[in-house]
């Protein structure tokens, strides 16, 4: 069995309470307070009880705790997978948005997301999802537009000659008929 890592000398459990105290993360609370525990002598058991875990995790929050202080014992954010488009490849795709397809280089009229992924994997050989896809062209500024659909035998004329053609009266509300109540 190993030895308990030793604590941090600058720091008291009074003092780890205080901070506790003042703390808005229910997470750093409760570590705090389970480090709390060791500094006032107790046992690693029960300062892993205090915080409801076990002893390995207890051990992980010292070693945070020794080398980043009472912010180590704060939840960090996931960093998540890395993005597979680089700076240029994000430029390249931009750019290639904004010109607009060549219906005879590139077979299409508009692009759509399966089409952008299909060139990406032409140019770049990368595999990509519409959906990430989606969220790429969203970083980079771009909106989905869709044009209003129109069907194709429509005559602007029988549009015209079926539009309302009243005139914009503003007449004036008549008296009421009955009085406001007092």
């Amino acid at each position: 069995m190993g030895q308990p890592l030793a604590l941090r000398k600058d720091f008291s459990g009074s003092e780890l309470r205080r901070l506790a105290r003042a703390s808005r993360d229910a997470n750093q609370t409760r570590r705090l307070l389970a480090l709390s525990v060791v500094y006032d002598g107790g046992s690693r058991g029960v300062a892993a009880e205090t915080g409801g875990v076990g002893r390995q995790i207890l051990r992980d929050w010292v070693e945070r705790f020794n080398a980043e202080g009472p912010d180590g014992l704060i939840n960090r954010k996931a960093p998540g997978a890395p993005s597979k488009l680089d700076d240029t490849q994000r430029g390249a795709l931009a750019q290639v948005v904004e010109r607009g397809p060549d219906p005879e280089i590139d077979e299409v009229v508009r692009w759509r997301l399966m089409d952008l992924a299909a060139w990406i994997w032409d140019e770049f050989a990368i595999s990509i999802s519409e959906a990430t896809l989606s969220r790429e062209l969203k970083a980079l500024g771009f909106t989905k537009l869709s044009a209003r659909p129109r069907h194709h035998d429509q005559d602007p004329e029988a549009i015209d000659a079926f539009k309302k053609t009243f005139p914009h009266a503003s007449k004036k509300s008549g008296p009421r008929s009955r009085p406001a109540p007092k």
